[in-house]
């Protein structure tokens, strides 16, 4: 199958839930949006709202907050958790995840390797804790000790062994408040038929496809080539050639060729009905939403520059002297372009536009300038919501 550039577009938006009237709403078009992603990205970081707030604000109407927090904390739905980096899954995935973290298929178990004795007895007394109080914070916990950890920075012990013991599931997150993280135990939240049920290949053949697969989804459509959505699952070329060779054959995925692209790209084989809808759309309604940086749209950056001609960069840990715009940039789409970006954050309870940048210096006319402002309008609001609810 041979689409334009222009089509190929499209479906990946309405892939998305992006192009046109919104197609997901409330509690239940959360989860219905994460599960057709596979994962949402996060980052605690929040200078004009938290990655996967911003990636939920942009997909459902009427974002709340306090509903991705109530999927997360008190329905258990949801969980926060290793994937592509840390991610909110689906709680069914939790026990995957879980084995592959100790199996050190996705990632080597570097948590285990530092602190030393400090650490462990630290855990020991954590059980303790919890068993009495439900939950813990490191805060609640009298220790100043330090031990190097994360990124070789400094941190309390008893945070140390908190996320020790969240890195091998013996512990999740119970709720926050703010920044300010409180465990419990995993066995005492999580169904038990959940962290009992089989995994879903039986193979690491079976394993790497079954990754593949979800990756594509979360993206929308993808190549076979080295891209930053592969980050973590520790596959090398031939193993990911291999994964899509057999997806392929399973008749899991298919391929298109897209006009300009000299490589094929990839859909799952449930969305076949999808793009073919989308070769036929004639889209009424023009949506205008900001583009989180951790986006699962903009994982593949080379991707999104090759259909929508946008050169993006997350500058957040781009030396200042470096940086080209801002520390946390937004894309700003409008229809099906990215014409924009812009650096936006909360100062004394407001937000503030520092500065936007349109593509190819051209001022965006009179519609798409009318959106802009309303999307501003918009993420203003979604930044005033209760900032005691912390989703990362």
């Amino acid at each position: 199958m041979k689409i334009s550039n222009v089509q190929a577009r499209r479906f990946l938006l309405r892939h998305h839930g992006l192009l046109g009237e919104h197609i997901f709403a409330g509690k239940g078009g959360i989860m219905s949006f994460i599960n057709r992603m596979g994962c949402v990205q996060y980052d605690p970081v929040d200078i004009c709202g938290r990655t996967a707030d911003i990636v939920l604000h942009s997909r459902i109407h009427s974002y709340k907050k306090a509903d991705l927090y109530a999927l997360l904390y008190d329905e258990r739905r949801l969980i926060d958790y290793f994937d592509k980096n840390l991610c909110i899954l689906p709680i069914a995935y939790f026990p995957i995840f879980l084995h592959e973290r100790l199996e050190g298929v996705t990632y080597a178990a570097a948590y285990e390797q530092r602190g030393g004795d400090a650490v462990k007895d630290m855990e020991m007394l954590v059980r303790k804790l919890i068993e009495k109080r439900g939950h813990i914070s490191a805060k609640e916990i009298d220790c100043k000790e330090n031990v190097n950890w994360d990124w070789g920075v400094p941190t309390s012990v008893p945070r140390a062994a908190l996320e020790s013991m969240y890195f091998r599931g013996e512990l999740i997150i119970h709720h926050k408040k703010g920044t300010i993280k409180s465990y419990a135990f995993a066995k005492n939240h999580v169904p038990p038929e959940i962290l009992a049920a089989p995994l879903p290949y039986n193979s690491r053949e079976e394993r790497n496809a079954w990754h593949v697969k979800r990756r594509i989804a979360a993206v929308g459509m993808l190549w076979n080539k080295a891209s930053d959505a592969w980050i973590a699952l520790k596959l090398k070329a031939a193993e990911r050639t291999a994964a899509f060779a057999k997806l392929l054959a399973d008749g899991e995925i298919f391929e298109i060729t897209v006009e300009g692209l000299k490589e094929p790209l990839y859909i799952c084989e449930n969305e076949r009905e999808a793009l073919e809808a989308a070769l036929s759309l004639e889209e009424n309604t023009v949506r205008a939403e900001f583009i989180a940086p951790l986006d699962s749209l903009m994982w593949d950056r080379k991707l999104i520059a090759a259909l929508f001609g946008f050169e993006y960069k997350w500058e957040i840990y781009t030396p200042q002297a470096q940086r080209k715009y801002g520390p946390y940039t937004l894309p700003f789409l409008y229809g099906d372009a990215l014409v924009a970006r812009a650096d936006m954050a909360r100062k004394d309870g407001r937000l503030v536009v520092n500065n936007i940048w349109t593509e190819g210096d051209k001022p965006l006319h009179k519609e798409a300038k009318a959106a802009f402002e309303s999307c501003v309008a918009r993420f203003a609001d979604f930044n005033t919501q209760d900032r005691s609810i912390s989703t990362s």
